[in-house]
């Protein structure tokens, strides 16, 4: 029986994000294309005696009981066969409120490592209903597939993008989605595409996000950075940002485009992935364990 794991939480990059509406319920209506990266943060799961869910390091202004980690645990908790505590250890490498899916990938790695060390036996699709509880982008990572979204978010299909490598800038701004998608500007009206047209050829290159020009108004040093990294290549916002991202063909590209950055913008870069690291990983540790059980 594994006691411990280690699993890592991958970033994600709208592609491009068309707002369609807005519900009854206040979400909003969306066309997206998540893309997913083989960078992100990494959490450690060891299972304890004492039934408590632990996680280090603390969060001086956000309680435990709000941490998406905790909740993710906690929404588990229910359907657990081989339930016991677990200690959960985060290395956070990702920029909180930057639109690269950290919280929401956290919470997603943690559905998945409990699901397997409390031995729930939950599909990804019940995995996937648990998720969306917790936020709009859990399902994709919990999923684990670059995929067309639609609806809120959750309604998924996985699709295969070109290889490519991204530099993602990380400007010194923390962007409340919230705040973002009830400002009366955002356009909310982009008429829906059918997935076929818009992932032919170049198209995804010339499709837009609906949240950028309203946050580029609002932000002015993610204005200055999407500027900057627009020398390199077309650039966009991902999701409500504050991160923004230029695509380029080789690891030496980005590599350098990075390092002119500089002082002037953090961020990183990362190549994009058809499957979740997560489950690249989870995979390997199964199968280890099987073949280790004969």
């Amino acid at each position: 029986m594994v006691h411990s794991l280690s699993l890592p939480a991958p970033a994600k990059l709208n592609l491009f994000l068309h707002i369609n509406g807005r519900r009854p319920d206040g979400y909003h209506e969306l066309q997206t294309v998540f893309q997913l990266l083989d960078f992100g943060d990494e959490l450690y799961f060891e299972l304890n005696s004492s039934q408590a869910i632990t996680i280090k390091p603390e969060f001086n202004d956000i309680p435990v009981e709000d941490n998406l980690i905790y909740q993710a645990a906690k929404i588990l908790e229910p359907f657990a066969t081989n339930y016991k505590g677990v200690d959960i250890t985060l290395n956070k490498r990702l920029p909180m409120g930057g639109g690269v899916g950290g919280g929401s990938s956290d919470a997603a790695t943690t559905l998945i490592a409990l699901n397997y060390l409390w031995q729930c036996n939950l599909s990804n699709e019940e995995l996937c209903d648990l998720g969306i509880q917790l936020g709009a982008d859990v399902p994709v990572f919990v999923n684990g597939k670059t995929s067309w979204a639609e609806g809120i978010g959750e309604q998924l299909s996985p699709i295969k993008t070109p290889d490519c490598w991204y530099v993602v800038l990380a400007p010194e701004a923390h962007i409340s989605t919230v705040k973002i998608f009830s400002n009366e500007v955002l356009t909310r009206d982009t008429p829906k595409m059918r997935i076929a047209p818009a992932l032919e050829g170049q198209a995804l290159n010339a499709l837009n996000n609906d949240c950028e020009a309203l946050v580029k108004q609002l932000y002015p040093t993610v204005n200055e950075a999407i500027n900057w990294l627009s020398k390199y290549g077309p650039t966009k916002l991902t999701g409500t940002g504050a991160c923004c991202f230029c695509r380029l063909s080789t690891e030496t590209e980005a590599r350098q485009v990075l390092k002119e950055a500089g002082a002037k913008f953090k961020g990183f870069i990362a190549k994009g992935v058809s499957l979740s690291p997560a489950h690249q990983k989870l995979n390997e540790v199964e199968t280890f364990a099987k073949d280790n059980s004969k």
